[in-house]
């Protein structure tokens, strides 16, 4: 059974950064393209950003530029640098293993029980 545990949430200032991290058990974490969804209040869940088995990596418009996705395949880890976040950034965020070696929409795989991030203005 998959297990995924998301940290690394929190406050912050408008402007400021946070890394979230996602520890994966219980696969072969390598073959898994993994990703970073967010859910705000009243909003859909929706894609952050998402990188392949072979570290090909996807972001949303609002992401590009501001986030960067990694993976660390010897510690069955990603990883999610946001950067220059903003209040509108504020939500939930949910990582996914993905059933495959590549991302697709709509996401199917194992999902962990996400982490709250909160952005002051």
């Amino acid at each position: 059974q998959v297990h995924l545990v998301e940290s690394g949430g929190g406050l912050v200032q408008a402007g400021g950064s946070l890394r979230l991290s996602c520890a994966a058990s219980g696969s072969i974490f390598r073959i898994n393209a993994m990703g970073w969804y967010r859910q705000a209040p009243g909003k859909q869940r929706e894609l952050v950003a998402a990188i392949t088995s072979g570290g090909s990596t996807t972001y949303a418009d609002y992401a590009q530029g501001r986030f960067t996705i990694s993976r660390d395949n010897t510690k069955n880890t990603i990883y999610l640098q946001m950067n220059n976040l903003k209040p509108e950034d504020t939500a939930v965020y949910y990582c996914i293993r993905y059933n495959s070696g590549t991302y697709y929409y709509p996401p199917n795989g194992d999902w962990g029980q996400g982490t709250q991030v909160t952005v002051s203005s």
